[in-house]
């Protein structure tokens, strides 16, 4: 039994580099063959981007400014707080007045009560949306100018359906930690939601939920999710349940890792992992396999540090490595040599280590509770099926 373990560690750990690999050519397959974008005015409808404030953070003030570069006809942005005073509207209104040219609503004030506070916002921010097709996006999303065309374009392969998108993690900073949660979005997330999907599984990312007002409200509308830690995957079920589909839209954005700390990286990843948990039970054990390293690195001390596992070890590094630079440089977010920032380049392998062990604490941490800290609140993460409990 003794020698059987490390072998079924570094089976895990072969399973999970196949995912990976196989995962990533997903994702660049994709990115060739990207739902081509109708660049002309005809026929894209006006679209409401909604954007939910919650106070400041790094990289802030460039995220929103990407949402007034946008390549698109005719759209608004809607902006919601809670709080007048939130500092998030401070760069709103800088935006505004540096791009006068482009719609911009601000809604402010008290908020429907709900354990969700950003579908509270939504449901405020809803009544100043002019346009038919929302967009909601949250406000520490960094999009690409074609964000737009290319939702509008898959939204009009089904109507009566929603659009949402994969997404990146963007480094607020050259902090480990924050480096750290960037390399889970990118080389772990990723992967596995690019197989999901191709294994038929149509989830709705919250980085972008594009759908009619419609559709929205055949679903229940906001009050639908206003119960629910996660209003996006909640949503999903929803517009699956009547028959229809949650389509993948070509486009891409990033989204600001700010974990400047281990102890805020290890809160926000573990909300993550419970949250999964709760909404897939099953499937949640399929991350077992999302921290390949790991388990080489336990086959290594299962092995009692045999020379074998020494090598597989430092082999299961290399193909990581290959892997996540092949990914990276797919997407653009790595390639620019040795003389880059650190920022542009992809992690060093022992990097990778650390990023795996700490994937693999964070799952084991997952089963000791429901709760999930989320901005200032404790809450149980739910199924998504029925209002969870008081």
């Amino acid at each position: 039994m003794v020698d059987v373990l490390p072998v079924l560690a570094e089976g895990l750990c072969v399973a999970g580099l196949v995912q990976q690999a196989v995962g990533s050519w997903l994702i660049a397959r994709r990115d060739r063959n990207v739902v081509p974008n109708d660049v002309s005015a005809i026929g894209l409808p006006g679209i409401s981007l909604l954007k939910p404030l919650y106070g400041t953070e790094p990289l802030l003030d460039i995220a929103l400014e990407s949402c007034f570069l946008l390549d698109y006809p005719k759209y608004q942005i809607v902006f919601g707080a809670e709080d007048p005073a939130d500092p998030a509207l401070s760069h709103v209104a800088a935006l505004a007045r540096r791009y006068p040219g482009v719609d911009v609503a601000v809604m402010c004030g008290a908020r429907p009560v709900g354990r969700n506070r950003k579908v509270a916002n939504l449901m405020a921010m809803l009544p100043g949306a002019r346009h038919d097709l929302l967009v909601i996006s949250d406000a520490d999303i960094h999009v690409p100018r074609d964000y737009l065309t290319s939702i509008a374009t898959a939204w009009r392969a089904a109507p009566d359906g929603m659009v949402t998108s994969y997404y990146t993690g963007l480094p607020a900073g050259d902090a480990l930690p924050s480096v750290l949660g960037a390399m889970q979005i990118n080389h772990q997330f990723l992967p596995g939601a690019a197989i999901a999907r191709a294994l038929g599984r149509q989830d709705c990312l919250g980085a972008t939920m594009a759908l009619s007002r419609a559709t929205l409200e055949a679903i229940g509308g906001f009050p639908a999710l206003l119960d629910h830690v996660a209003d996006d995957n909640v949503l999903g079920r929803r517009v699956r349940a009547r028959g229809q589909v949650v389509g993948l839209a070509g486009t891409i954005p990033a989204t600001s890792v700010t974990e400047s700390t281990f102890s805020a990286l290890f809160r926000h990843e573990l909300r993550w992992a419970r949250t999964i948990r709760a909404l897939v039970p099953g499937a949640y054990w399929g991350m077992l396999v999302q921290f390949p390293l790991f388990w080489a690195l336990a086959g290594l001390v299962l092995a009692g540090f045999a020379t074998w596992a020494w090598v597989f070890l430092a082999l299961a590094s290399g193909v990581r490595y290959i892997v996540a630079r092949y990914l990276e440089r797919r997407l653009g977010l790595a390639g620019g040599g040795a003389k880059a920032p650190l920022l542009a380049k992809t992690a060093p392998p022992w990097l990778f280590l650390l990023r795996d062990s700490l994937s693999a604490i964070i799952f084991g941490a997952s089963f000791w509770s429901d709760n999930v800290e989320w901005r200032g609140q404790v809450l149980r993460a739910d199924n998504g099926a029925a209002a969870p409990p008081a």
